[in-house]
């Protein structure tokens, strides 16, 4: 626990003040004053009700939906604490937004991950400290530091005291060929054998599912990927896991998008539950197991700020 005396400040936009909340009481500190809020026209303003001078200022927003609205809440509260003279900002991004467009896939494409890179650098904030990016490469964007947190450990937990008595009836299976390295490592963690679907993809957001790799008949599994988004992928590997002999479906992700139909379509699957992190603000879904990642955000918070290592928290 950070005791009262020393100067940290931990601060909230508007994407998901609960987990803010939920941080700052595992550290034993109160959440900063604040308001985010918006004029007539639609442009964002932030007011600091307390001083930040010379504290190390630790400010926590999801680019979430709406994506462009939370960003420029985060970039206004950088610039906001850059000005009163904090002495160091950490922006606190427990999902980042944009990462998924890290690279040319055909001409004129832009790469807007590293476009936000620099806004994020350039309104002055420090370091990043986010969770499970989408790809990875996207810390070498950054002009900064970057600590990209792992969200697999506690996953690891839940599975492992949900199916503790099962456990040589599991397979952990990838939902696309993206997803093996981030699936592999969650099935080393809990000692699983690893499946593959292998899809074709049709178009940005829709995707066709093609055969599995691996044997699923007559197991239960774990389709474990970093997001869901329209739950399509998931849930076509989820249909075609149960065409191919396995039992039962359980999936989790680390951000809950949850865009378009996604609600609709994970109730209407054969998932019996979606395991997620509370980085984005979960949606009312029967089927969702909701896990807090406030824990792991406040020990590598403490860890900065105590100028010590944190790469146990990348394990």
């Amino acid at each position: 626990m950070i005791p009262h005396n020393k100067l940290i400040k931990i601060f909230t936009g508007n994407a998901n003040p609960t987990l803010a909340q939920a941080i700052c009481d595992c550290l034993g500190l109160k959440l900063g004053e604040s308001e985010i809020g918006t004029f007539n026209d639609g442009e964002i303003f932030a007011s600091f009700f307390e001083t930040v001078r010379g504290a190390d200022v630790f400010l926590c927003n999801s680019t979430c939906t709406p994506v462009n609205n939370n960003l420029m809440e985060l970039l206004i509260m950088i610039d906001a604490c850059k000005r009163a003279s904090a002495q160091r900002i950490t922006a606190v991004v427990p999902y980042f937004g944009y990462a998924r467009q890290d690279r040319k896939n055909k001409p004129r494409d832009p790469i807007s991950g590293k476009l936000v890179a620099d806004l994020i650098t350039a309104a002055g904030a420090d370091r990043v400290l986010t969770l499970d990016l989408h790809c990875s490469q996207l810390q070498g964007f950054f002009d900064i530091p970057v600590d990209n947190l792992v969200g697999s450990p506690i996953f690891v937990k839940h599975f492992s005291d949900k199916f503790e008595d099962e456990h040589d009836n599991i397979v952990v299976v990838s939902p696309d060929i993206g997803s093996v390295q981030r699936a592999r490592y969650f099935a080393e963690r809990m000692s699983l054998p690893l499946a593959i679907v292998d899809k074709r993809r049709v178009k940005a957001g829709h995707s066709e599912v093609m055969n599995i790799i691996g044997d699923v008949r007559d197991k239960k599994v774990i389709l474990y990927d970093d997001m869901v988004d329209t739950a399509g992928s998931m849930v076509n590997a989820a249909k075609t896991l149960v065409e191919n002999g396995a039992t039962e479906v359980y999936a989790c992700a680390s951000h809950a998008v949850m865009s378009g139909a996604a609600v609709q379509n994970i109730e209407n699957s054969p998932i019996k539950e979606l395991a997620v992190l509370d980085t984005i603000a979960p949606p009312n879904l029967t089927k969702l197991k909701v896990l807090s990642v406030a824990p792991i955000f406040a020990e590598a918070i403490e860890r900065i700020y105590e100028e010590i290592s944190i790469s146990d928290l990348f394990k």
